[in-house]
């Protein structure tokens, strides 16, 4: 099954209780469900752009977008991690009203829309974790899930008590909790995914590090410098450098030498390289890596 069909069906679960759940909450006077189905809402709709976004890095790249659409999945990893910034905070305010002015709950009701919403939350769940963890895309889908999942275990704890002892504000308590983890959730996407749009190094890659690393186990190559790596989606990376050649080194076998020692050593698929036989053409001090 592909990335794009599993953010799908995630999304269809989500909507498809997101309804269910905030019917509940209505009914029962839980915050937990209401919170939950709020951000159900909001997951549900952010699984349809990430989805909109494997359909979109599907098409071809132009004279205008040279590299297609793939950044498409990192600015939706963005916008999905703001996108839990808010739900977690509209969670904390409605939290603080309700313990504020404590209402009460009807907590039968409640657990059982809370079980069935996280029976839907594990499918979903279970759907979107035979994907690609490591694009930044599929990383928002998943994190959305585990959110509504947090929400469900939260209503579920909420209702128990509240049967147990009658405290009502367990629920609203409860509630902020499971938007702390949001928040750190959240920041953790918003950092990678920003990090991305800002070209920046990928985190398992060592840009200096590769650098030497060419020196040291391509031959040919007598020095490396103007070096940049980037990725446009967390999972594929591409280089630029100028690799400056031994005497008499043949640049094509040098190129070729160091394209293989990227893919295979270093997960980067795609490098440009430019090749010197003595000093750099762009900086008078070609031994700086910039």
């Amino acid at each position: 099954m592909t990335d794009k069909r599993r953010v799908l069906i995630a999304a269809l679960l989500t909507g498809g209780f997101m309804v269910v759940e905030a019917a509940g909450g209505l009914l029962t006077g839980s915050l937990a469900l209401l919170a939950d189905a709020g951000h159900m809402l909001t997951d549900s709709i952010s699984l349809a752009l990430a989805w909109y976004a494997f359909h979109l890095s599907e098409r071809p790249a132009t004279s205008s977008l040279s590299y297609g659409f793939d950044r498409v999945k990192t600015l939706v990893a963005y916008t999905n991690g703001l996108a839990i910034f808010a739900i977690a905070a509209w969670i904390v305010y409605e939290a603080a009203l309700r313990l504020y002015r404590p209402e009460p709950v009807i907590a039968g009701p409640m657990l059982i829309v809370a079980l069935a919403g996280l029976a839907v939350n594990l499918l979903a769940f279970y759907v979107l974790h035979g994907g690609d963890r490591e694009g930044l895309n599929m990383r928002g889908a998943i994190l959305h899930v585990v959110g509504d999942m947090l929400g469900s275990v939260g209503a579920i704890v909420a209702a128990l008590i509240i049967m147990a002892t009658g405290w009502y504000p367990v629920d609203p308590i409860l509630s902020v909790l499971v938007a702390v983890i949001l928040f750190r959730s959240a920041w953790s996407l918003v950092r990678d995914s920003g990090h991305l749009l800002l070209e920046g190094t990928p985190k398992s890659l060592d840009r200096d590090g590769i650098a030497r690393d060419l020196v040291a186990h391509v031959p040919l190559v007598r020095e490396v410098h103007h070096m940049h790596v980037w990725s446009l989606d967390g999972s594929k990376n591409i280089a630029t450098l100028h690799a400056c050649l031994r005497e008499g080194a043949d640049a094509h076998m040098a190129v070729s030498a160091i394209k293989e020692r990227l893919a295979a050593n270093h997960s980067i698929a795609h490098a440009t390289v430019e090749t010197e036989i003595d000093c750099c053409a762009d900086a008078a001090d070609h031994r700086l890596l910039h």
